[in-house]
């Protein structure tokens, strides 16, 4: 889970109009960044992110605990989303199969050769952001939801099946395809981008060892392959998970792809996407006066209380009570 969460729930707890603006400056973020990932329109997020919260107040006072504020928050933003959401202009024409996914010759040959420089590591001086960002909108939307929710919002496998309604074992199937995909169209939108150079004119490069060693790949590997994402997260059982390290040490080809994937799902985790600070700071100052006149409407007389409904004292109101 974020830190932010964690944060912003201890926050919300010490109901002082400085804790209260601090968490509620946190829980934009969240909301605006995870709307990004999945759809990519500024717009759509902006108009999310002021939906949600606004919409939250009122719920936001009754949470006690990170999770349930993280499942609570995410499974509204991701319905909200979902509703407003427009395919991106370049979202993938088909999802890729299991078979395409795998690396093919020419790909092992370039990761066997430039094993130090990933591609995933050229993003860093490449318009980071911008290409991960766009590479991450080109995987198909089920797949994405589950990547952006387990790998960018750090949700664990529980509470990412509870918010999607998914049952665990579907989530962690998802998860696999969404980081082999995302790790695929980062190569993708990195060659288009910086117009590298061919595979063929890589793999003409590449030792005849190295080249044999790929064209066997596929067979040799492929049950390794479709379980790498259990493996990289701890989950295989001990003995599956000695055998499998022991095929992957004795593999170079399986050695550089699974370097590869571990970098995307790490620059994945790193990806960030702020909201413009000033749209963020007015919402935030509404946001915290409305929060604020709602958790105070308890304390005051009745009298005051049914005078703050109306709109015109609705809005005085609140000033008075800060």
């Amino acid at each position: 889970m974020r830190p932010e969460l964690i944060r912003a729930t201890e926050l919300l707890q010490r109901n002082t109009p400085e804790a209260i603006e601090e968490a509620i400056g946190l829980l934009q973020n969240t909301v605006y960044s995870f709307s990004m990932k999945v759809c990519g329109h500024r717009e759509d997020a902006e108009d999310t992110m002021q939906e949600v919260l606004s919409r939250s107040l009122g719920h936001l006072a009754k949470i006690q605990e990170p999770q349930q504020l993280a499942v609570w928050l995410y499974t509204v933003t991701r319905n909200r989303c979902w509703r407003m959401r427009r395919k991106p202009s370049h979202a993938p024409a088909h999802t890729f199969s299991l078979d395409e996914l795998m690396p093919d010759e020419a790909e092992l040959g370039r990761l066997l050769q430039d094993a130090g420089e990933s591609p995933e590591g050229n993003f860093l001086h490449a318009e980071q952001h911008q290409l991960l960002h766009q590479a991450i909108l080109r995987i198909p939307a089920p797949l994405r939801i589950v990547l952006v929710l387990h790998d960018m919002e750090e949700l664990t496998t529980e509470q990412v099946a509870q918010i999607l309604d998914l049952k665990q074992g579907t989530v962690r199937i998802r998860l696999h395809r969404a980081r082999l995909s995302v790790r695929k169209e980062m190569n993708l939108v990195l060659n288009n981008s910086l117009k590298r150079t061919k595979n063929n004119q890589v793999l003409a490069k590449t030792p005849k060892k190295l080249r044999l060693k790929g064209r066997q790949r596929p067979d040799e590997c492929r049950e390794l392959f479709g379980n790498l994402s259990e493996y990289l997260d701890g989950r295989v059982e001990p003995l599956t998970c000695e055998q499998m390290r022991s095929h992957i040490e004795a593999c170079p080809s399986c050695v550089a792809f699974l370097r590869d994937l571990r970098s995307a799902i790490d620059r994945c985790r790193s990806l960030q996407v702020p909201c413009d600070s000033a749209i963020a700071v007015r919402l935030r100052a509404i946001l915290t006066r409305e929060y604020l006149r709602m958790i105070l409407i308890p304390r005051v007389s009745k009298t005051l209380a049914l005078r703050s409904l109306p709109g015109k004292v609705r809005k005085q109101q609140p000033i008075a009570c800060f």
